[in-house]
């Protein structure tokens, strides 16, 4: 005769007597009532800009108040989705935010390793030092900044944009990368010293399969902090060719307070796709290293 075994789920916990007497008692029910309202009016004013969006796109005549469209029309969409006007500027952006952010994640793996494992003797003030360059405003350094492009001659030079725009984005990748590198045991780099791999070794075949998830946070973070940037570009590149789509928005407002609020809010809704496709592809494919990460740390 075979024994079955059947798991048994653990009971539930019931409430404590405060925690039933907080929920029924009038004070607990206001203070739900009033975060439940505020929720709602903080959902709100995320839903209003994006119902615009969408309607206005929608819509041939449309305003820059929030109306449902008469005849609902893809005109929009096919009047601004041409190679001068979306798709090069969209290129642009993606060359941009992608050398930016492979370069950022790239320089941030090698910074943060020693100041994750070893103990050096200014390691704290060298921290303080980048935490310190996170608060510079970026318009405060862009003065500086044009006329050494204008000495060297990168003004109008995507690789010196990208290079500057990573330079700017180091200090919290730094700091962020640090952080998910603290998460991985170092016995496991110990291990692998034993073996006779070396540091930079240890850290490609051991560290950085384990901080998957963080350099995908990190490589998002750079991303579209780049891809929305509007202001190194507008100051670094005066080229139409070279201009990104951050920039190439501002030409749909013309003189006068005139606004092309339809093409404009379709040139919005193209120009924001490619960030959430990034962002749903790592977030799909970095699900595993969630797993591994934590059974390394179980």
């Amino acid at each position: 005769m075979s024994v079955v075994n059947v798991p048994v789920s653990a009971p539930a916990v019931p409430p404590t007597l405060k925690e039933r007497t907080a929920l029924a008692s009038p004070r607990g029910r206001t203070s739900r009532w009033v975060s439940s309202v505020i929720l709602g009016l903080i959902g709100v004013t995320f839903l209003v800009p994006l119902a615009w969006i969408v309607l206005a796109s929608l819509n041939p005549t449309a305003t820059v108040g929030v109306t449902w469209p008469g005849e609902p029309t893809l005109d929009n969409f096919s009047s601004v989705f041409t190679w001068e006007q979306t798709l090069l500027p969209l290129w642009n952006s993606t060359v941009i935010s992608m050398g930016t952010a492979v370069i950022t994640v790239v320089v941030s793996v090698l910074a943060a390793y020693p100041l994750s494992r070893y103990q050096m003797r200014f390691r704290r003030s060298f921290l303080y030092g980048i935490l310190f360059a996170t608060c510079l405003p970026i318009t405060a350094m862009m003065v500086p900044v044009y006329a050494l492009f204008v000495a060297l001659r990168l003004l109008d030079s995507v690789p010196g944009t990208i290079f500057f725009m990573a330079a700017t984005s180091l200090p919290m990748a730094i700091w962020m990368t640090k952080n998910f590198m603290d998460s991985v045991p170092i016995s496991l780099e110990e291990a692998a010293w034993v073996d006779g791999a070396s540091a930079m070794k240890a850290l490609v075949r051991i560290v950085l399969p384990l901080m998957r998830p963080g350099l995908a946070v990190v490589f998002i973070f750079v991303f579209t902090m780049a891809w929305g940037n509007f202001f190194v570009p507008f100051v670094l590149l005066y080229s139409p060719e070279n201009q990104p789509a951050a920039v190439a928005i501002f030409d749909f407002f013309g003189t006068y307070g005139s606004v092309a609020y339809g093409r404009l809010a379709a040139f919005s809704i193209l120009y924001a796709t490619p960030v959430l496709v990034l962002y749903l592809l790592v977030q799909r494919f970095s699900g595993g290293s969630f797993a591994m990460a934590g059974a390394v740390k179980g």
